[in-house]
């Protein structure tokens, strides 16, 4: 299993208190272990199909969110929240990751803040130095919306209430985790909003025509990086879990990015 790769501690997904499952017991859907490598909490989402894309219906839905199709992935680990400055500045200080570039001092001094200023390829070569890889698209999309097709990690509809950071709510990046309201079905955190993320798959605006519906990783080649998420300062409908942008894999100062883990 996964767990015995990284000397994963189990932990209860209801209770603080640590708890040794028997090693015969498959991981459940939400249940959380903790990486030895980074203290991170990771969450598991369980293997199976899950809806993936928009429908056309979907007064928000971009042309490259169709064809809406099932798709079915192996179960999985994911990063409950973004990587943090501390958890990434490990890294650097260990000699493996590149030091965090940004015009924004502000940003690279909060621990807690989710790192960004880093390129696709120091944000890789982070996740294989805690033993992880950054999340395929669908693994992505399956751990912030679940199986059912929910639009947002939390449902289907967005209050302007809930405590989310887009939009300007909050006026800018903030800590991992302080959204409350922005928790997917399986617990994971800030998928909608706070900081967009990086994720393992080159880009392509008719990659669901083409693409595998099992366990896809997405065009073999492109110029472009896919990106995940809603941001701080993007609209509502960049919340949505189908949501889809692309970059190029250089450096910018406002992607992020989570790792994650095959099951084993």
């Amino acid at each position: 299993m996964f767990i015995a790769a990284l000397a994963l501690t189990l932990i209860s997904a209801c209770t603080p208190s640590t708890l040794l499952a028997p090693p015969e017991l498959p991981p459940q859907a939400g249940e959380t272990v903790i990486a030895a490598s980074d203290g991170m909490t990771l969450v598991y989402v369980p293997g199976g199909p899950f809806v993936m894309g928009s429908q056309a219906s979907d007064p928000n839905a971009q042309p490259d969110e169709s064809p809406q199709r099932t798709v079915t992935l192996d179960g999985f680990w994911i990063d409950r929240t973004e990587v943090t400055n501390e958890r990434y500045t490990a890294c650097v200080k260990a000699g493996v990751c590149a030091p965090i570039v940004s015009p924004r001092s502000d940003m690279i001094d909060r621990p807690d803040l989710p790192v960004i200023g880093v390129a696709w390829g120091e944000a890789s070569a982070y996740c294989a130095w805690v033993g992880r890889r950054l999340p395929t698209e669908a693994e992505w999309e399956k751990a912030a919306r679940g199986a059912n097709a929910r639009l947002y990690p939390w449902g289907d509809q967005l209050d302007t209430a809930m405590l989310v950071n887009i939009d300007f709510r909050v006026g800018d990046f903030n800590d991992v985790g302080a959204n409350s309201d922005d928790r997917s079905p399986y617990g994971v955190m800030d998928m909608a909003g706070n900081a967009p993320e990086w994720v393992a798959d080159w880009y392509q605006s008719d990659a669901y025509a083409q693409g595998d519906v099992v366990n896809p990783q997405g065009p073999a080649k492109s110029m472009v990086r896919v990106q995940r998420g809603g941001a701080w300062n993007a609209a509502p409908s960049a919340a949505r879990a189908a949501n889809r942008f692309w970059a190029f894999p250089d450096r910018n100062d406002f992607t992020g990015f989570r790792c994650a883990g095959s099951q084993q």
